[in-house]
């Protein structure tokens, strides 16, 4: 062939010829698959947050409304060894972070000295979490949740400072 391109139609050499079927079976399976995982991943994301709020100086409309309601700024730092929570100026006794058997956070001091405070203070809806560094991300979350569950839903987040 003068001055063109062997398309293999002939002979020995092991040439194949250019035009081939390409096979879309298998790349549509692929994509089928690949779809639905996606979406039913999506559904997931969505269930494992947590509604919690960065600390910071509430707005004046939050400001008006809390000085309606009897409230007090309530903390609670929370160390790798123990727990401190404060009600404005006033400091309770620190409760120590015990494990139970199975190596989660033993909260049942906790919940008992919120359920102290909810009847003293009906009205407290707010806390904010101070955790230290070295604080376990399992045992900051069952914390989260023994607020909410003791009546005290807007939670706030922050580092410990000093």
């Amino acid at each position: 062939m003068a001055g063109g391109m062997d398309l293999g139609t002939g002979g020995k050499g092991g040439k194949k010829p250019l035009d081939t079927a390409i096979n879309m079976v298998p790349f549509i399976d692929l994509m089928a698959v690949t779809i639905s995982f996606l979406i039913m991943t999506a559904v997931w994301t969505q269930i494992g947050r947590l509604q919690v709020s960065q600390a910071g100086g509430a707005s004046t409309d939050e400001q008006q409304e809390e000085e309606k309601t009897k409230t007090v700024q309530l903390t609670l730092l929370v160390s790798p060894t123990e727990m401190r929570l404060t009600a404005d100026q006033s400091a309770f006794d620190p409760i120590p972070l015990t494990r139970d058997d199975k190596g989660r956070p033993d909260l049942t001091k906790l919940v008992a000295r919120f359920k102290e405070l909810k009847a003293q203070l009906p009205d407290q809806s707010a806390i904010t979490l101070q955790t230290e560094d070295l604080v376990r991300y399992e045992d900051l979350v069952r914390i989260i949740d023994e607020c909410i569950g003791s009546g005290l839903p807007q939670v706030s987040v922050s580092a410990a400072m000093g």
